[in-house]
């Protein structure tokens, strides 16, 4: 299978972070996996959404942090995409978890700046855990002390960071956090970023090449990086 993962599931054919942009990657056997934001509610129910406000994405206004999952259930997440998609609603984790479990791996990212979301990661290990998806899942985040966080409440779950450039102190910060995955923004891709990574074990996800020519840079670097697309049919 070759490594194609669903950049907020095919957010290309249907409204990103929702269950029918999951659903249309599940469907595809050939989409390896499928990468999805983590955020949480007023009470503390982990939702899936990127954006840290309401308005891109859904008819609501204001920041997710600041309703409750009944709040947020009653609001659009599809029509700004298309109208047939008007049904559409901010998924929780658990409802995720229950349609994607034995059929997809998971990138989780645990959507976070500062101290927004106090026990996002506890949150999230509970709800993969269970559902016993340990081995379905990796978590990942731009904030190194919650990726720290996940290797501390369990060694089951595969963790990861995420980037922009190479940093000069990457080796020593995956080794801090205990994570084996590097999520890269891919114009930073490198063939010796690559093969010194490779080498090390660690997997490599390069994010969000688009354009056939973009994924096709990739490719050539090495066979073994997980592309994370909106397209992913563009990847075959």
């Amino acid at each position: 299978m070759k490594p194609i993962m669903a950049h907020r599931g095919w957010s290309s054919r249907a409204p990103e972070n929702t269950l029918a942009a999951i659903k249309l990657a599940i469907d595809e056997k050939w989409i390896q996996s499928i990468e999805l934001d983590v955020q949480l509610t007023k009470d503390g129910v982990p939702v899936m959404i990127h954006d840290f406000r309401l308005e891109r994405t859904t008819n609501g206004i204001g920041f997710v942090k600041d309703l409750s999952l009944k709040e947020l259930k009653k609001l659009d997440a599809g029509t700004w995409y298309s109208p047939k998609y008007q049904d559409e609603k901010i998924p929780t984790l658990e409802e995720v978890l229950q349609l994607c479990k034995g059929k997809k791996r998971l990138n989780l990212e645990l959507k976070t700046a500062g101290n927004m979301y106090k026990g996002l990661a506890n949150k999230v290990v509970q709800c993969v855990q269970n559902m016993n998806m340990d081995l379905e899942v990796v978590i990942t985040s731009f904030d190194h002390e919650e990726v720290k966080r996940v290797r501390e409440l369990t060694s089951c779950i595969q963790t990861g960071l995420i980037i922009v450039g190479n940093p000069t102190l990457l080796n020593e910060q995956l080794e801090h956090v205990e994570a084996n995955t590097i999520s890269i923004s891919f114009p930073f891709l490198t063939k010796p970023f690559v093969d010194s990574h490779l080498a090390k074990g660690r997997k490599i996800v390069a994010w969000t090449p688009n354009s056939a020519q973009e994924i096709e840079y990739v490719k050539r670097l090495s066979g073994k990086i997980e592309v994370c697309t909106d397209y992913p049919e563009r990847a075959l």
